[in-house]
């Protein structure tokens, strides 16, 4: 079996030592080359090398954005070619193997992963062994004749704002901790408009939803970790359904407070109130703002946007899990 390794040398959890102890166990399992991702949108480059190179499995040992970057490179069609069919869109690409090293691993850890670099190369090691694949759905969100797939979720507004603040601390050297994102959130919500929800939420099938402030797009649950603690705002989401989706209608504390205490300790129930909008399982939907608001996939920011389509791919990836 043929192999890529696609290494982020600057993921948060993992140093040298421990990636060439991973290297190693990988290599003596596979026919493996190693690759390191030097910029940002590399790994996307790499990915989609080896499978123009008919490699049989890719495997990254990074963070979510590395991640979603690989998927990316691994589901866009070569060269405007190579197509799967519209039923089986796995068929004719390479498996992912996934290995944690960044600071949330969201991915890996809702396919069931341990959340240590070398338990979790232990683990895909024995699916390899065995055989054993998991074939997952995806997201996808189509904007402005652009579009990225994500593996667990996006956002548009207040949540977005977070992740772009965050990433600017990252680019002056400080690292991404739960800490770091809760303190950024409270801070950001004291200047945050709390007045104007720019967003109208519509779809096929879909009453439409005018006033949304922010909203949760999720692929699976749980949508991120605070630490060990899941963040379940879409309990009902899964790999093997369509996207779910939370939106705000209201921003004030009381609300903010009765949400953020439901979806940290009411971890299998579906949030309540009557400021909420939400969906389960569905397979299309657009949110549309009256001014440019903040866009992330995967915890990736990618600039503001006034229109973004989300779209469920399901059965688009094969997992070695």
């Amino acid at each position: 079996m043929r192999a890529m390794l696609l290494v982020n040398p600057k993921a948060t959890t993992t140093n040298a030592r421990t990636r060439d102890v991973l290297i190693r166990a990988l290599g003596a399992a596979v026919e493996l080359s190693v690759e390191e991702t030097g910029y940002r949108g590399h790994a996307a480059t790499l990915a989609a090398t080896a499978r123009a190179k008919g490699f049989d499995v890719v495997a990254v040992l990074g963070g979510d954005g590395t991640i979603n970057e690989t998927v990316n490179g691994l589901l866009n069609p070569v060269d405007g070619h190579d197509v799967p069919p519209a039923d089986d869109p796995s068929s004719g690409r390479p498996g992912l193997i996934v290995i944690p090293g960044g600071s949330a691993n969201v991915f890996a850890r809702s396919l069931g992963l341990p959340n240590d670099p070398v338990e979790a190369t232990g683990a895909v090691l024995e699916a390899l062994r065995e055989g054993r694949r998991r074939t997952v759905g995806l997201g996808h969100a189509l904007w402005e004749g652009e579009s990225r797939y994500f593996t667990f979720c996006a956002g548009m507004g207040y949540d977005a704002e977070v992740v772009r603040a965050v990433e600017g601390l990252r680019g002056t050297g400080r690292k991404a901790t739960p800490a770091r994102y809760v303190n950024t959130a409270l801070r950001h919500y004291l200047a945050t408009d709390k007045r104007h929800a720019p967003m109208t939420l519509t779809g096929p099938g879909i009453p439409a939803a005018e006033g949304v402030f922010m909203a949760i797009i999720t692929n699976t649950s749980p949508w991120t970790y605070l630490g060990a603690k899941p963040v379940t705002p879409t309990p009902w989401a899964s790999f093997e359904t369509g996207l779910d989706l939370l939106g705000l209608r209201r921003m004030g504390p009381v609300q903010i407070a009765g949400l953020i205490r439901q979806i940290l300790t009411e971890s299998d129930a579906v949030p309540s109130g009557k400021h909420l909008v939400q969906l389960h399982d569905e397979a299309e939907f657009t949110l549309a703002a009256d001014r440019p608001v903040a866009f992330q996939l995967d915890g990736d920011y990618l600039g503001e946007r006034e229109s973004v389509t989300f779209r469920s791919t399901p059965n688009a990836l094969q997992v070695l899990v």
